[in-house]
């Protein structure tokens, strides 16, 4: 979708999208309120139509009911609901409005028909409030809200596994305490069985979800063994304990290894193509990284519209069940911070929706870090699995203006700011990995994205690139690659570098998205057919380590191949 944006004085922003016009109002916001930002042009203030995304249909609805014009939530459900009659949705939005207009009979037929169409039974219970609120007083909320006693309404979610720990993430209907536990399972000399190993204690631990963290809860497991399997339960308000599911602890840190992952970003909402998670599990990755567009909130100001966006894709089943038992690393990139190709400037709490969209993402994964924490939001850190560190960064919370709008950029411009880029720096000296993943949300390579509108990526930040690559030169920092996304395709690149080994980028981010960009001839290859996904093997065990890199089709189709040999990727070749 070609986007063309006019920048004006204060408040109003016009957009054409593909041919037909519509007004943004962004808000009364200073200079100073900005602190350098870009202005919000929340796509939540745009009346959908049939030929809008449909992930932006219900956002407008939940807007208009978080300022409280009920009226307008009501207008645009009745208008998009012909397009689509038995969308689970927007049904569920009609039965919240019609439940706050006083309708109680009426919202509870249209709930049992959400239900009906497929709408996950958790959506009713869990919110955000200008949804649940109203129909707390229908026996259908009673009847779901009593199913899920003892049983978690989001997760569990796996995440920060290292080879002798790892964090279990999951939200419940309402704050209660919660009992996470572990058991080692091992072979019975016939394979792997699914039995618990003799000898084996439960490792246990106890936390609260608590209405500051929305309901969520983070319990991390230590004193695990590496290279073991293990078994985990969940209790949850007393109730008796259900199976969360299992996982692998990773091997020592440095330790030669072969594992795969699979990454992309560009996943927004669409029922349709959220089959691309059980494409992914059926795979059976050892890690799944999300690079940013995860979930496309495009509303910083307006807190209730991003948690709609993250609880549509925290109840789908699809995903819930990949990541339960697998890992998860994610990150953010400017769909899920602010709004298209945002920036939030060089201050940590200018403009004032900075750290409330930080908190909700914290709210909503269990990463192993989140920058530098409360004294500096963000969304970076790192990570090792074996003998290959991964380097995640954050190209939006500090990020200045590069002119991506033809404005007048920043003096310097700077994706990641100082105090991230001098994390970066000591965090890759330190490094004593066979390989160095440095992990972007937008695209490394300069021929990525044509135009102004490259200015988004690390072109528009050339410098402080230039000085990252002289940097792994000048220190001899061997077996780096790039991951990245924001390209609503599968790419790889290759940049070559004058006097040192070339660097290679996988690039991949169309996860769900009907949405697509053109395939680029000067990539290695350049693939937008259908949603994929990258699928990416180490191994560092034999005489030759090496990374290979495919892209698979949400029809678990392997389309490209490319096998990066760690030869190639050493300084002074």
């Amino acid at each position: 979708m070609r986007l063309f944006f006019r920048r004006m004085a204060r408040t109003t922003v016009w957009l054409m999208v593909a041919g037909w016009g519509l007004v943004f109002t962004a808000g009364d916001l200073t200079a100073d309120e900005l602190g350098g930002a870009s202005p919000p042009k929340p796509y939540t203030d745009a009346r959908p139509t049939r030929n809008t995304d449909y992930k932006r249909w219900g956002q407008y609805a939940v807007k208009r009911l978080a300022v409280g014009d009920l009226a307008g939530a009501e207008e645009a459900l009745r208008r998009l609901i012909p397009f689509s009659p038995e969308d689970d949705d927007l049904t569920l939005l009609l039965a919240s409005v019609t439940a706050a207009a006083g309708d109680r009979e009426e919202a509870e037929s249209l709930v049992e028909a959400a239900l009906a169409y497929g709408l996950p039974p958790e959506r009713v219970v869990v919110g955000p409030e200008v949804i649940r609120g109203p129909l707390r007083g229908t026996a259908a909320y009673q009847r779901i809200l009593e199913s899920f006693r003892g049983r978690p309404i989001h997760g569990p979610m796996l995440g920060a596994v290292t080879d002798d720990s790892a964090r279990v993430w999951l939200r419940t209907a309402e704050p209660t305490r919660v009992e996470l536990s572990a058991v080692a399972i091992g072979s019975d000399g016939q394979g792997e069985a699914d039995t618990e190993r003799v000898g084996s204690s439960p490792i246990r631990v106890v936390g609260e979800t608590t209405a500051a963290t929305d309901r969520t809860a983070v319990l991390q497991l230590a004193g695990l063994e590496p290279n073991r399997r293990y078994r985990y339960r969940l209790s949850i308000g007393g109730e008796p304990s259900i199976s969360g599911g299992e996982f692998r602890t990773f091997g020592p840190p440095g330790e030669a290894t072969r594992f795969t992952l699979a990454f992309g970003g560009g996943a927004g909402y669409h029922p349709p193509q959220e089959r691309v998670w059980e494409t992914i599990r059926g795979r059976d990755p050892d890690a799944v990284l999300l690079l940013g567009d995860n979930v496309y909130s495009d509303d910083p100001e307006t807190t209730q519209v991003q948690q709609y966006c993250y609880y549509r894709r925290q109840s789908r089943p699809e995903f819930r069940k990949l990541l339960a038992t697998r890992p998860v690393y994610s990150i953010w990139d400017d769909h899920d911070f602010g709004t298209d190709d945002s920036w939030g400037g060089p201050d940590v709490e200018t403009p004032a929706w900075k750290r409330t969209v930080w908190n909700t993402f914290r709210e909503n994964w269990v990463n192993p870090g989140y920058g530098g924490g409360e004294a500096l939001p963000g969304t970076w850190y790192d990570f090792s699995i074996g003998d290959v560190d991964f380097f995640m960064l954050d190209g939006r919370y500090y990020r200045t203006d590069s002119g991506r709008f033809g404005g007048q950029p920043a003096a310097q411009p700077t994706m990641l700011g100082p105090e991230q880029n001098r994390w970066l720096r000591e965090r890759l000296l330190a490094s004593r990995g066979t390989f160095k993943v440095i992990v972007s949300p937008v695209p490394w390579d300069f021929r990525a994205k044509a135009g102004t509108a490259g200015l988004d990526t690390w072109r528009g930040f050339a410098a402080e690139r230039d000085a990252l690559f002289r940097f792994l030169s000048d220190r001899q920092i061997d077996g780096v690659v790039l991951l990245s996304a924001d390209r609503h395709r599968s790419d790889a690149w290759k940049i070559e570098r004058e006097g040192d080994y070339p660097l290679y980028e996988f690039n991949s981010s169309r996860l769900t998205n009907d949405h697509q960009h053109p395939t680029m001839p000067e990539a290695i290859f350049s693939y937008n057919t259908k949603q994929s996904f990258g699928w990416v093997t180490f191994d560092t065990r034999g005489e030759e380590p090496s990374v290979r890199y495919e892209v698979i089709s949400i029809d678990n189709e392997a389309v490209h191949e490319l096998v990066v040999p760690l030869s190639e990727l050493r300084s002074g070749r």
